[in-house]
């Protein structure tokens, strides 16, 4: 169970716009700012961004992040979103069988190229 992740990217203000925009259909938002870092829930903050510090030991790497959307309408719009965002989309909305017969799906890349998918396990 995780209580916050956080990210490091390389533009906070870019990731902020693109985080802005397509975490606004899952009722999540910013909630604090502290430091170059944001963080954002719907109550509190539970995910975070905050500025890379790559060094030759520790490169930045991909990551993959996973929201729960309320609804598959939540889930179509963070997709609008992200495209309107102009971000690379990796899959449209779509039932993704293999997971389970309700897992409902989009995947994105955000401005750094992280994997950012939102999903709904819930029957229509």
């Amino acid at each position: 169970m995780l209580n916050h992740v956080e990210i490091q990217v390389g533009d906070v203000h870019a990731s902020a716009a693109f985080y802005d925009a397509v975490l606004a259909p899952l009722a999540a938002g910013r909630r604090i700012e502290h430091q170059q870092r944001i963080g954002y829930g719907t109550a509190r903050p539970e995910f975070w961004i905050g500025p890379a510090t790559p060094t030759a030991a520790s490169p930045a790497r991909e990551t993959h992040l996973a929201f729960t959307a309320p609804d598959r309408q939540a889930v179509d719009a963070f997709h609008a979103a992200a495209r309107a965002q102009g971000v690379h989309v990796l899959h449209r909305p779509r039932l993704w069988p293999e997971y389970h017969d309700t897992y409902y799906a989009a995947f994105v890349r955000d401005p750094d190229g992280n994997n950012v998918e939102v999903v709904c396990e819930t029957p229509v």
